[in-house]
C-alpha cells in the first residue's frame, strides 16, 4: 500500500479520506491554490425554508399524489379516460356503448343510435380511451363537409383531443385529422392517405357507404386501419344488402360471403329470415340505443301553428302566380312531371316576395324573347313591385319580441333569408345568417356570434345540417318543406340530447294557400311533432314504395286541382288519411318488410345495458 508520505520533504500528511485532510494535503502540495466551496445549495434550501417553512412546495406534493392515483386501475373494464374529462360527464348509455366497443368488439363497431342520442360523443369516448391506453396515436375522421368544424370543436373542447380540420396538404400530417370524405377520396389526397397506416378510422353518416360500387365505399375499404367506427342512424334504408356491405367493410367475413348471407338471412331484399341468428351476428358488430330506452330523457316539444291572413296585395300575388302555373300546366296537356319547377313559385310566394321575384327574373332571362310568356312573367313582376310589407316577417318580429330569448328561424330560400336580415336590422334586432354556401370559418364565426351577441339565427335548409343548438329552445318555421324528414331534421338541431328546456316550435302558415294544407298534413294527419324519427322513417318508406315521393304527390295534387281550392283540400285530406292508416299499420301490425329488419335492430338495442 502506498505510504502517505511526501517523498520530497519527508513530511507525514493527514489522511486524505476526510475533507479536512484532503484540504490540508492540497494546501501543502500546492500552497498557491485557495480551495472554493459551492454553497448555492445552502442558499436555495434557506429560500425554500423561508417560503414554505420546513416543508416542500405543497403543489408539488399534490401533483405527486395525483400521479400515483392515476396509476391505480381498479378494473381493466373501467374507462380510464373518464378521469381526464373533469368538465364533461357522458350519459350512462354513452359510457356503456364505449365499454362494449372496447371489450366486446375490439374497436370495430357500427354505432347505430337513433338521431340525437350522441353518436359523436360515443365515438369521442372510444377514441379518447384508446389514446389514453396508448393503443391509438394516429386517427382519421371522415365526415360530411358541413360537420368538419363541429367534430373538431367537440373533440377539442369535450375530450381534450388535439384534432385538426384538414385545410391544406400539410394538414394530413397531424395525428388526429378531421376531413370531408369527398375531399379525402380525390387526388392528390387519395394517394397520400392510402399510403399511410391509421390506428383508428371514424366515418360519420356511414350509410352513404351502403353501395359497395361507389367510390366512397371503395376508398374507405382500401384505407389501412386497425380500429374502425361507422356512425349511422339508418344502417338499413331500402335493402338488406346495405347492411351486409357496411358490416363487411367493418369486419369482412362476419356475415359470410354475399351468396351465403342471402341464403341464410334474406327472403327478398326487404324481408329477413332467421332473425335470431341475424340478431346474434349483428350484436357482434353493432350497437343501437333508442330514445325509448331507460335513462334517456328528452324535453317536450310544444308546437304552435300560427295562421296568418295575407294582405290584399300578397293574396293577389299568390292568386296571380297560381293562375300562371295552372296555365302552363294546361299547355303541357297534363304532363305534371315537367311542371315541378314551376310549382316552386307557389311555395315561394308563401315565403316572401323576394324569393318569387328572384325565380321569375331567372325564368324571364331563360325565356325566348319572342315568347308571349315573357309578358306574363313581367306582369307578375309588376304585381310584386306593389307589395310593401311581409305579413310573416311582421308576425315573426312580434313573436321574437315576446320570447325575449334566442331563436332560430328556418327558411328554404336564400332570398327570404336576406330579406329577413335587412328587416330585422331595420328594427334594431341583431340577427346573423347561416347557410350552406359559407366556408367553415364563416359558419363557425356565425355560430359564435349567435351564442354571444345575436338574438336570432336565420338558417337555410342547407345551413341547418349538422349544427347543434341546445343552448337555444325557440324555433320558428318561417316556411315549411314538403318533406317531413327535413322538418324533423330542423327540429333535431335544438331538440336533442343535452337540451334542458322544453322546445317551443312555431309554424307560420298563410291561410288560403297550399301552406295551410301542408301544416295540417304534417301536424294533424301525420302528427309529425310527436313521432320519433324511426316511426317517421317507416311511414315514409311504406308510402313511397309506389315510386312517388310525398313531395311529388303533393305537387301533382296541386296541379291537378287547379284553382279549385275545395278540390285541393279534399285531395290532401285523402292523402293525410292514407298516411294515418300507414302509421296505424306500422304501430300495430306484426313486423313485416322493413319492420322486420327494424325488429332485429331494436333487439340489438335491447341487448345494451342502459343504466338509469
Amino acid at each position: 500500500m502506498q505510504s502517505n508520505t511526501d517523498s520530497a520533504k519527508g513530511e507525514q500528511l493527514p489522511s486524505s479520506t476526510s475533507p479536512a485532510g484532503f484540504a490540508t494535503a492540497k494546501r501543502k502540495l500546492h500552497p498557491s491554490v485557495e480551495l472554493q466551496y459551492d454553497r448555492t445549495w445552502l442558499t436555495q434550501l434557506q429560500e425554500r425554508v423561508d417560503r414554505n417553512g420546513p416543508w416542500d412546495d405543497w403543489t408539488m406534493h399534490q401533483l405527486a399524489v395525483e400521479a400515483e392515483q392515476a396509476k391505480l386501475i381498479g378494473s381493466f373494464d373501467d374507462l380510464q379516460c373518464l378521469r381526464s374529462l373533469p368538465s364533461f360527464e357522458p350519459m350512462p348509455h354513452q359510457i356503456s356503448t364505449a365499454r362494449k366497443v372496447l371489450h366486446d368488439m375490439s374497436g370495430r363497431a357500427i354505432l347505430a343510435d337513433e338521431v340525437g342520442l350522441g353518436k359523436t360523443i360515443e365515438a369521442g369516448l372510444v377514441l379518447k380511451e384508446y389514446m389514453v391506453r396508448g393503443l391509438v396515436k394516429r386517427a382519421l375522421i371522415l365526415v360530411p363537409a358541413s360537420l368538419v368544424l363541429q367534430w373538431v370543436r367537440e373533440l377539442n373542447t369535450k375530450f381534450g383531443i388535439s384534432a385538426f380540420a384538414q385545410k391544406k396538404e400539410h394538414s394530413w400530417g397531424y395525428d388526429v385529422v378531421v376531413a370531408s370524405i369527398d375531399t379525402a377520396k380525390r387526388d392528390p389526397h387519395r394517394e397520400k392517405l392510402l399510403g399511410q397506416d391509421y390506428d383508428m378510422l371514424i366515418i360519420d353518416e356511414a350509410h352513404k357507404l351502403k353501395n359497395k360500387k361507389t367510390t366512397n365505399y371503395q376508398f374507405v375499404n382500401l384505407l389501412r386501419k386497425k380500429y374502425c367506427l361507422l356512425l349511422t342512424a339508418t344502417p338499413v334504408q331500402n335493402d338488406l344488402d346495405e347492411l351486409y356491405n357496411l358490416i363487411t367493410l367493418l369486419k369482412p367475413g362476419q356475415l359470410g360471403g354475399q351468396s351465403e348471407f342471402a341464403a341464410n338471412f334474406v327472403v327478398d331484399k326487404r324481408l329477413p329470415k332467421n332473425e335470431d341468428q341475424l340478431q346474434e351476428a349483428l350484436q357482434a358488430v353493432m350497437i343501437r340505443n333508442r330514445r325509448g330506452d331507460g335513462g334517456i330523457h328528452f324535453t317536450r316539444r310544444i308546437v304552435k301553428n300560427v295562421p296568418l291572413q295575407l294582405s290584399g296585395d300578397e293574396q293577389a300575388l299568390y292568386d296571380a302566380v297560381t293562375s300562371f302555373v295552372q296555365e302552363r300546366y294546361d299547355e303541357s296537356q297534363g304532363d305534371w312531371t315537367s311542371m315541378l319547377s314551376l310549382v316552386t313559385l307557389q311555395r315561394e310566394v308563401c315565403s316572401s316576395r323576394d324569393a318569387v321575384f328572384l325565380t321569375l327574373v331567372n325564368m324571364f332571362k331563360k325565356t325566348a324573347e319572342d315568347s308571349p310568356i315573357r309578358a306574363k312573367i313581367w306582369q307578375l313582376v309588376e304585381v310584386i313591385r306593389g307589395i310593401n310589407a311581409n305579413t310573416k316577417a311582421e308576425k315573426a318580429m312580434e313573436l321574437i319580441r315576446q320570447m325575449n330569448d334566442k331563436v332560430i328561424i328556418f327558411t328554404e330560400y336564400r332570398a327570404t333569408q336576406e330579406y329577413l336580415l335587412q328587416y330585422f336590422r331595420s328594427h334594431n334586432l341583431v340577427a346573423v345568417p347561416y347557410r350552406g354556401g359559407m366556408n367553415r370559418g364563416k359558419k363557425d364565426w356565425m355560430m359564435d356570434l349567435f351564442r354571444g351577441r345575436a338574438q336570432v339565427l336565420i338558417a337555410t335548409e342547407a345551413g341547418g345540417e349538422g349544427i347543434n343548438l341546445q343552448f337555444c329552445h325557440h324555433m320558428i318555421n318561417f316556411d315549411l318543406p314538403w318533406n317531413p324528414m327535413r322538418v324533423e331534421q330542423r327540429i333535431g338541431r335544438v331538440h336533442r340530447l343535452g337540451q334542458t328546456n322544453d322546445v317551443h316550435i312555431y309554424n307560420l302558415c298563410t291561410v288560403g294557400t297550399i301552406e295551410e294544407h301542408i301544416v295540417s298534413l304534417l301536424h294533424e294527419k301525420i302528427n309529425l311533432f310527436e313521432l320519433v324519427i324511426g316511426e317517421l322513417d317507416h311511414i315514409l318508406e311504406r308510402f313511397e314504395q309506389k315510386n312517388e315521393s310525398l313531395e311529388q304527390r303533393l305537387a301533382r295534387l296541386m296541379l291537378e286541382s287547379g284553382a279549385n281550392k275545395d278540390a285541393l283540400k279534399h285531395s290532401i285530406d285523402e292523402l293525410g288519411n292514407s298516411l294515418s292508416r300507414i302509421r296505424d299499420e306500422v304501430e300495430l301490425e306484426e313486423p313485416v318488410d322493413l319492420g322486420a329488419v327494424n325488429a332485429v335492430m331494436n333487439a340489438v338495442g335491447q341487448s345494451i345495458e342502459v343504466r338509469p
